[in-house]
C-alpha cells in the first residue's frame, strides 16, 4: 500500500482537530463563569445557561453572578453583571476571528482560542490580539427575567 505523505498528514489533522472539538464542545457552568466551545461562530456548539429563566427569556438574573456572566448559545449573547443589578449583553462573537466567547471572570470576557479578554462593563478590548469591542446586545431586564429588548 503506498500512502502519501500529504495523505498522512491531512488524516492527522482532521484525527487532532476532531479531538480538539470534542474536547472544546463540553461546557461546564460555575458561579463565575460558563464554559463554551471555542470553535468559529458558525455552527458552534456553544452552551446555553439560561437554568432558571422563565419561557421567552434568555436567562434569570440569579443565573448571572456579580462580576462575572453566562454565555447563552442561541442566540450567542454573553449577559454580565459587573456590579449589582447592572446587567448588559454583548455578541459572545470574538472579534478577533470570530470565536464563540468562553468564560467571563472578573468582569472580564476571554476568549479561549487566541486569548482576547473585553470589558464585561462596555464589551471594550483589554487586551488583544482583538481590535473591536464586543458589539453591544439590547435587553431587557423584567422582573426576574432577562430577554432580548
Amino acid at each position: 500500500m503506498d500512502v502519501e505523505r500529504r495523505t498522512v498528514l491531512q488524516v492527522g489533522g482532521l484525527v487532532a482537530v476532531g479531538g480538539l472539538v470534542a474536547a472544546c464542545g463540553s461546557s461546564s457552568s460555575s458561579a463565575s463563569s460558563s464554559a463554551a466551545g471555542s470553535a468559529p461562530a458558525a455552527g458552534s456548539g456553544a452552551a446555553s445557561a439560561a437554568g432558571g429563566a422563565a419561557a421567552g427569556s434568555l436567562t434569570a438574573t440569579a443565573d448571572v453572578p456579580v462580576g462575572g456572566g453566562i454565555i447563552i448559545a442561541d442566540p450567542a449573547v454573553v449577559i454580565t453583571q459587573a456590579t449589582a443589578g447592572d446587567f448588559k449583553a454583548f455578541s459572545a462573537i470574538c472579534t478577533h476571528q470570530g470565536c464563540v466567547v468562553g468564560e467571563v471572570a472578573n468582569n472580564e470576557i476571554i476568549c479561549p482560542c487566541h486569548g482576547s479578554k473585553f470589558s464585561a462593563t462596555d464589551g471594550s478590548v483589554i487586551t488583544g490580539p482583538a481590535t473591536t469591542a464586543l458589539a453591544a446586545t439590547a435587553i431587557a431586564v423584567d422582573g426576574a427575567n432577562i430577554t432580548l429588548a
